[in-house]
């Protein structure tokens, strides 16, 4: 299985105006008024201005530690808690991975804030949530199809400052992904720089299993996803 890296344009990645909506709180059916007529105004800029990338790196040198809940990627120690662990330690490989919707967007979320239109910059925020979402998606898929092709199964994916997973683990996984191809930095508190992006793990293995809905592992309050994927 090889390290692969992506480049997608958005029409790629099926966001529709309904899915924002969603998200927002409408509910199917309701009148959304002029919000609708916003929401596919800014999907077509994003379609113009976001440089979609996405990149996965597969790590065989891999080691659990059951008693500090911990996973070791060749000599770096990833102190991933309880809940991550449980979803890992069957796994025989492991992919470190990355996906941004790149700078523009969030510029465009800054300027809408600045400007006072408070709407529009909500609405690009929740957009390029959704473009980093849909493009971990679809890199997920292809790690999934290259595992079956080798008789592996792999688990959802997981990032840190979720599931008690400390965000700072995100300095440990740049030092293992090099991240030229996706252009993200990270700042010292760990924060990711394009802000729309993504990093995370996802297991490789004979044993271990993708579970189709895992908000409830989470203790993670005021998590806008949990919400509207749970109802």
């Amino acid at each position: 299985m090889k390290d692969k890296k992506f480049q997608f344009n958005v029409s790629d990645l099926k966001l529709s105006v309904s899915q924002v909506e969603r998200i927002i709180g409408y509910k199917e059916g309701e009148d959304s008024g002029l919000v609708t007529g916003l929401i596919g105004e800014v999907i077509e800029e994003a379609s113009q201005i976001c440089s979609v990338k996405a990149e996965y790196a597969i790590f065989q040198d891999v080691r659990f530690e059951d008693r500090g809940k911990m996973i070791f990627i060749g000599n770096i120690d990833f102190d991933i808690k309880g809940i991550v662990y449980q979803q890992l330690k069957k796994s025989e490989s492991v992919a470190l991975f990355l996906c941004t919707a790149g700078p523009e967007i969030s510029r465009r979320i800054s300027n809408s804030m600045n400007e006072g239109d408070l709407l529009k910059g909500y609405v690009y925020d929740i957009v390029g949530s959704e473009i980093v979402e849909a493009a971990a998606d679809l890199m997920q898929s292809n790690l999934e199809g290259e595992a079956l092709n080798e008789g592996n199964k792999i688990t959802n994916r997981y990032s840190p400052g979720y599931c008690g997973w400390d965000v700072v683990g995100q300095h440990k996984m740049f030092r293992l992904l090099n991240g030229e191809y996706c252009g993200v930095r990270l700042t010292e508190s760990a924060l990711m720089n394009p802000v729309k992006s993504a990093s995370g793990i996802i297991g490789i293995g004979k044993n271990v299993k993708f579970n189709p809905y895992t908000c409830e592992m989470c203790n993670m309050k005021g998590c806008t996803y949990k919400k509207f994927r749970s109802g």
